[in-house]
């Protein structure tokens, strides 16, 4: 007796065209990095001829440094202030103005770029004018910006972890003696560890990705990746810009790949460790 085959469910498919439209334009780029032809619609061969011609844009690998710099910095200090403001937000109890703090923290989330971006040139251009700082808008005026927005992010994610968190086990490490700092940094610290990673790389993907904020703050000494790739497309897409996008997509899928096994791996020694301490 034949068996009948099992007709795909409505969320498989579902599933499956979604993934395809979320990632097949993706594929089709990084095929048409490999393209030999310079019209990037046309294809006329396989070649890496647009590799080379990308490693030898100067202007390109200039923004790349810079943007990559400015997204560390600020991803590193948004983990800090976000933390601070996650705290802030969960840990402390009522007092004046914790509303109002928690939406000027979370503010940043729902504000348009372009106000945001507006704002902060207006700020700047007035500090220039009183205290004589910035004399030029640069690195260290895009770093301020992208570190604005995206500490709002950071304190969310973190955030949420708090909240998931059994005070029991600081309260108990504190009753044995531990003081606060050591408490944080031995107990809270371990716990919230991926939180802080998750909120690391989404500020330093939003900070590398950010085009309109940095519009506004940057001087001319200072151009990022997104606005090099902006204006090169406005006078027509060259396929050094697929290329680029390429190796943009490996990198970014090699650094989750990689913070994805470290976090499980942390994961599953934190759960050892209770079991052990559990059993003995």
């Amino acid at each position: 007796m034949m068996r009948l085959r099992r007709r795909p469910s409505f969320t498989s498919v579902m599933l499956v065209l979604g993934l395809l439209f979320l990632y097949l334009p993706m594929v089709v780029l990084v095929v048409y990095s490999f393209n030999a032809s310079r019209l990037v619609t046309v294809w006329a061969g396989f070649s890496t001829q647009w590799y080379g011609e990308l490693f030898r844009d100067q202007q390109i690998l200039s923004a790349v440094w810079t943007s990559l710099k400015i997204a560390f910095l600020a991803a590193s200090m948004a983990v800090c202030l976000g933390t601070v403001a996650a705290f802030v937000m969960t840990r402390y109890g009522h007092f004046r103005g914790k509303t109002a703090l928690s939406s000027m923290v979370t503010a940043p989330l729902v504000m348009p770029e372009v106000i945001t971006g507006l704002s902060l040139l207006l700020l700047f251009v007035q500090m220039a004018q009183l205290i004589g700082w910035p004399a030029d808008r640069g690195m260290a005026t895009i770093w301020i910006a992208h570190t604005t927005f995206c500490s709002a992010y950071v304190a969310v994610v973190v955030a949420a972890r708090l909240r998931e968190i059994d005070r029991s086990i600081e309260e108990a490490a504190m009753d044995l003696g531990s003081p606060p700092v050591k408490t944080f940094f031995f107990i809270t610290l371990p716990v919230i560890s991926p939180a802080l990673a998750a909120g690391w790389l989404l500020a330093f993907t939003l900070s590398l990705d950010d085009l309109v904020i940095a519009s506004f703050v940057s001087g001319p000494g200072a151009n990022t990746l997104p606005m090099v790739v902006f204006s090169s497309v406005r006078m027509g897409v060259s396929p050094k810009i697929n290329a680029l996008a390429t190796l943009i997509i490996l990198t970014v899928s090699l650094a989750t790949l990689l913070a994805w096994y470290f976090m499980r791996r942390g994961e599953a020694k934190r759960k050892a460790l209770l079991r052990q301490a559990e059993s003995a």
